[in-house]
C-alpha cells in the first residue's frame, strides 16, 4: 500500500446546479478546491480525476428504470414531472444532470477502488456524500446515491465488512435503505432528531432489517445540540461498535450542515468539532480498518463560512498536513471567495473553540438529559446485537 492519500476532483463536478437560488450552490465546491490550492494540499495528496460511474456500476444500488428516467429528464428538463422525484423544489431537473451526477458517483466508486486495491491508504470525495437518493428516486438533492455506491462496489470487489459512519445533520436514509438487510455492512448515522428535520427518518428503532439485525445505528440528536453534546454522542456510540464489527474499510460522510450557522438545520457545532470528528474517523481507520478510509462531503449550506473551512480540515487530515486552525486563511483564497460571491470570506480555520467532551462510559448516563437519552436509546437498540452491553 502506498499511504499516499488520493483527493477526487474533476472541475466538471461543478456542474451538479440545481439553479438560482438552490441551497446546494455548487459555489461551495469550487471554494473548497480553492481553498486546498491555497494550503497546497493538492501537492500533499494525489489529485485524480475518476470517469463517471457506467450503468452496470450504478446498478450495484439504482435500479434500472430510475436511470433511464434521470437519463430522459437530463437530455430534456422540462419534461421532468415529478416522478421519480426530479423536477421537485428539491431536486430541480437540469440539462446534463445524469451526466453531471454519474461522474460525481464516479469519484467516490474511484476513491474506494484506490483504498480497496491499496493505490492509496485514504481518498476524499467532498462533492460526494449524496445520502439521500434511493435505489429508484431522487431525494433531498440527491440524484445518484455515491456513498451506497462505493459501499457497493467495495462489496463487488470481494470486501466481507464495511463500516459506513455518517455525520450529516440529516440522517442518511438512502444508505441505510440500500444495505438495511446485508449483514455485510454497518450503517451508523447521528443526525437531528426526525421529529424536526428532513427526512423524518432515522429513528433509533431502526437497527437493521431481519437479515441483518443491529446493522443500522441511529443516534437523534435533539436540535440545538452543540459541540460538546454532539461529540460525546459520535463517542459513545461509533468507536465502541466498530471495534466490534471490524470493519475492512470506513467509508464517512461529512455533511457540514451540523453548523450553527447553517441555514437548513437546528444544530450548533462548530467547525472545531467538525474538525475533531474528522480526525477521530481518521484515527478509527487506523485502528479498525488497516487505515483504509473513504471520506465523502455531503450536505453543507453555509456555502462560504462552513464548507470549505471544514472539508478543507478533512482532506488536510487525510493527506497528513492537518491545518493548524489558528491558521490565517489565505489572503489570496479571500480574495477569490469576493470575487465569485461579493461576500467576506473567514479570516481563520476556527470558529474560536476547543472542542471537549465528556466520555459517557466514564460520567454516566444522566436520565434528565435529552442528549443522554437518545444515546442511550440507540446503544439499547443496537449494542446486544454486537455482543455489547448498553
Amino acid at each position: 500500500m502506498s499511504g499516499r492519500a488520493q483527493l477526487m476532483w474533476d472541475e466538471a463536478v461543478t456542474g451538479y446546479d440545481f439553479g438560482a437560488g438552490h441551497p446546494m450552490d455548487p459555489v461551495r465546491l469550487a471554494l473548497t478546491m480553492g481553498l486546498v490550492r491555497a494550503y497546497g494540499l493538492d501537492r500533499a495528496a494525489e489529485v485524480v480525476a475518476a470517469p463517471p460511474a457506467g450503468e452496470s456500476t450504478l446498478r450495484l444500488v439504482h435500479r434500472a428504470d430510475y436511470i433511464e428516467a434521470v437519463r430522459r429528464v437530463s437530455a430534456d428538463p422540462k419534461s421532468a414531472d415529478g416522478s421519480y422525484g426530479l423536477g421537485t423544489p428539491d431536486d430541480p431537473a437540469f440539462a446534463g444532470m445524469h451526466e453531471v451526477s454519474a461522474l460525481i458517483a464516479g469519484q467516490s466508486v474511484g476513491a474506494a477502488e484506490a483504498v480497496w486495491r491499496g493505490t492509496a491508504q485514504h481518498a476524499v470525495n467532498f462533492a460526494g456524500g449524496l445520502h439521500h437518493a434511493m435505489p429508484g428516486s431522487a431525494s433531498g438533492f440527491c440524484i445518484y446515491n455515491d456513498a451506497s455506491l462505493a459501499v457497493a462496489r467495495l462489496l463487488e470487489l470481494g470486501a466481507q465488512r464495511v463500516a459506513y459512519v455518517d455525520v450529516d445533520v440529516h440522517h442518511g436514509d438512502g444508505v441505510q435503505a440500500a444495505f438495511w438487510d446485508d449483514p455485510r455492512v454497518l450503517t451508523i448515522s447521528l443526525h437531528e432528531h426526525p421529529r424536526t428535520l428532513f427526512p423524518a427518518t432515522g429513528w433509533p428503532e431502526e437497527s437493521g432489517g431481519e437479515a441483518a439485525p443491529g446493522g443500522a445505528a441511529n443516534v437523534a440528536l435533539p436540535a440545538g445540540t452543540g459541540d460538546e453534546g454532539w461529540l460525546r454522542a459520535f463517542h459513545a456510540v461509533v468507536p465502541e461498535l466498530l471495534a466490534a464489527f471490524r470493519p475492512q474499510v470506513l467509508v464517512t460522510q461529512h455533511g457540514a450542515d451540523t453548523h450553527v450557522e447553517d441555514p437548513l438545520a437546528h444544530l450548533a457545532v462548530s467547525v472545531d468539532a467538525q474538525r475533531a470528528v474528522a480526525e477521530s474517523c481518521h484515527d478509527l481507520a487506523h485502528r479498525y480498518a488497516d487505515g483504509r478510509w473513504v471520506a465523502l462531503g455531503g450536505g453543507g449550506y453555509a456555502v462560504v463560512e462552513v464548507v470549505p473551512r471544514t472539508w478543507t480540515h478533512l482532506v488536510a487530515i487525510a493527506a497528513g498536513r492537518p491545518v493548524a486552525p489558528e491558521s490565517e486563511v489565505p489572503q489570496e483564497w479571500r480574495q477569490e471567495v469576493y470575487r465569485r460571491t461579493r461576500q467576506a470570506g473567514p479570516l481563520r480555520m476556527t470558529d474560536g473553540r476547543q472542542p471537549r467532551w465528556r466520555d459517557f462510559a466514564e460520567s454516566g448516563y444522566d436520565p434528565g438529559d435529552r442528549l443522554d437519552q437518545a444515546i442511550l436509546a440507540t446503544r439499547r437498540a443496537v449494542f446486544p446485537h454486537h455482543g455489547l452491553l448498553p
